[in-house]
């Protein structure tokens, strides 16, 4: 079976920057979600944590294991016990002037009745030694359906033209 994929929302940050992108209302009548960013943010960092959570939800429900490069070393990392997902970077004020990062964040069964697991690529765009890139799979220890999707910026907001696009993946 072919698979397709359909727009859901996209959002492009205006002028004046904003402190989130937030997809709500996500019709559960898809088998999986994907979430493409091309992202900068306007902390002084070469390079920022993007945040990602579900449903409003915080407390202590996200973990993750991970991989990532940052130009100098491979490093790995798992955690638990956070209030939202953390590796999607994006490039930052301190990073190569109009340069976003590029990440996908991919969501199998998002509407099921189980815990949600998902994974992510991600990696920031810089002429330097100081770029990373990253490869995470992540859990929500959560069985509620998604129904909104909130990034926000481990410090600062995100800048003009960032952008994020949500679509639904389904089996046909």
């Amino acid at each position: 079976m072919p698979v397709t994929y359909k727009k859901i929302a996209s959002v492009t940050v205006g002028s004046g920057g904003a402190a989130n992108i937030e997809f709500t209302s996500i019709p559960g009548t898809y088998t999986d979600l994907i979430i493409k960013t091309s992202l900068r943010s306007d902390a002084g960092v070469t390079y920022n944590n993007v945040r990602l959570s579900f449903n409003g939800s915080g407390g202590t429900a996200y973990s993750a294991r991970l991989v990532y490069g940052d130009g100098t070393s491979a490093l790995s990392a798992s955690e638990s016990g956070l209030a939202f997902h953390a590796l999607q970077y994006t490039a930052a004020s301190s990073a190569t002037a109009s340069t976003f990062s590029n990440n996908d964040f991919y969501i199998p069964n998002y509407a099921g009745s189980t815990n949600k697991s998902s994974s992510v690529d991600s990696v920031t765009e810089n002429n330097a030694t100081a770029a990373i890139m990253g490869m995470a799979a992540n859990l929500w220890a959560n069985t509620a359906a998604i129904t909104s999707i909130r990034l926000t910026q481990g410090s600062g907001n995100f800048v003009q033209h960032s952008t994020a696009t949500l679509y639904g993946i389904s089996k046909s």
